[in-house]
């Protein structure tokens, strides 16, 4: 029976896909519930498990074909004799047969007289193996004195240089033009260039942020926070958080609680253009962007305000695992209202994040270093962190932004505010 591969419905408003890696070749056996073919869609990566067991007969489109939701990308053939190739059906397993067959055949066969081995070829098989003469020394050149005086001058043996004087004699001019091709420089590397077409994901990246940039007055702000009580913090509580929840206590969920006050207290800066309309929310849907070998993803948290800190951390370590193994479901990557980036993993000291639309606003972190800043009249080091809030000027004004990243600074700096309100 013959089973129909189609491209799965893989999230609101996508229509087309790219196809990706094929994970069985045409012929292979497929296990119920196995996955056959990875699709790339503009938000994610998803993978099309097979319906029924059987075999991959037909594929119909290629890696990086592109296709709608419902067309046919493959076919399987279903049943218990799937399993078997092509390959193996060319080649019937034969039976063996009794030796008292074996035997009378062999004696209907007439034997050939095996020609005597000559003794002349017994004798070289002997000399080939046993008695192989010794290696004639190479004679070295007649040196003359003139490419003596060279040789002593460049540090060389006559026997390196190939002589081309009369009777094998070595001249100077050999030991000269033997210098010039060892000191020749080596040939430059080929330059080479590759193209690659973008894939889906890549082109989706592309085109929101562009569209970002043109359709938004974006502007970012900073500030810098001192991470001194987060590192206590964690310090102190890390250890009975892990082994009650879990999981780590991280940077994030002090950032997600910070970003909910904020938010709640500037409702700008969560709000979304709509046409001529501003829309407000009174939720916060926190997206947490993770980088990935293929592009950048931004998993949502929704409901970020009710969550607690062991959540929010369970959650992103959920999103950063899965996002790994292109596991993340589309219905995740959408609905946002507000973003954190967190190019400090990677080293950043300082940038403008770039807005996610049709969010308002994004918050970007960075490297934590030790630098010398005044406290009570005095230099101390302590961990600092830069932080960016780049947000669209048409509906949020530079006191909101500025306020704020002084909300978010206020909070880190004192995370007892969280928890008292104030």
């Amino acid at each position: 029976m013959s089973i129909e591969l189609k491209v799965p419905p893989v999230g609101e408003s996508v229509t087309e896909v790219e196809i990706g890696e094929w994970l069985k070749a045409e012929g292979d056996h497929v296990e119920k519930d196995e996955n056959v073919v990875v699709i790339e869609t503009e938000k994610a990566t998803v993978e099309l498990p097979a319906p029924a067991s059987g075999r991959l007969a037909r594929i119909h489109k290629q890696k990086g074909d592109s296709a709608n939701v419902g067309d046919v990308i493959g076919e399987m053939e279903e049943g218990d004799g799937a399993t078997e190739t092509p390959k193996e059906k060319k080649h019937p397993v034969q039976r063996a047969e009794s030796p008292e067959k074996k035997s009378t055949k062999e004696e209907k066969k007439p034997r050939r007289a095996e020609a005597p081995k000559q003794a002349s070829e017994r004798e070289i098989d002997k000399e080939q193996i046993f008695d192989q003469p010794e290696k004639q020394p190479v004679t070295p050149p007649r040196v003359m004195p003139a490419a003596q005086r060279a040789l002593e001058d460049r540090g060389l043996r006559a026997e390196e240089v190939k002589a081309t004087g009369p009777g094998g004699r070595l001249l100077k001019e050999d030991v000269q033009r033997h210098a010039e091709a060892s000191a020749a420089p080596a040939p430059p590397a080929e330059r080479m260039e590759e193209t690659v077409r973008m894939s889906l994901w890549r082109r989706t990246i592309a085109r929101r942020l562009v569209q970002a940039k043109q359709e938004a007055a974006l502007l970012t702000t900073f500030n810098e926070i001192d991470m001194s009580a987060v590192a206590e913090l964690r310090k102190a509580y890390g250890e009975a958080f892990q082994k009650k929840y879990n999981v780590k206590l991280g940077l994030m969920s002090f950032f997600v609680k910070a970003a909910v006050d904020a938010l709640n207290q500037l409702p700008q800066v969560n709000a979304e253009v709509r046409d001529e309309d501003i829309v407000y929310r009174n939720y916060c849907d926190i997206g947490i962007a993770v980088g990935t070998g293929k592009g950048l993803v931004v998993p949502v948290l929704p409901g970020a305000e009710r969550l607690s800190f062991a959540e929010i951390e369970k959650a992103i370590a959920d999103f950063a695992s899965r996002a790994q193994e292109n596991k993340l479901e589309p219905e995740e990557l959408e609905g946002g209202t507000f973003t954190i980036t967190n190019g400090g993993v990677f080293g950043s000291l300082l940038s403008t994040p770039i807005v996610n639309p049709p969010q308002s606003a994004i918050l970007g972190l960075h490297a934590i270093q030790d630098r010398p800043v005044a406290r009570e009249g005095q230099v101390v080091i302590r961990p600092m962190m830069y932080v960016a809030l780049t947000y669209d000027h048409r509906i949020v004004d530079g006191r909101e932004a500025v306020t704020f990243l002084r909300r978010i600074k206020e909070i880190i700096e004192n995370p007892a505010r969280v928890l008292i309100e104030v």
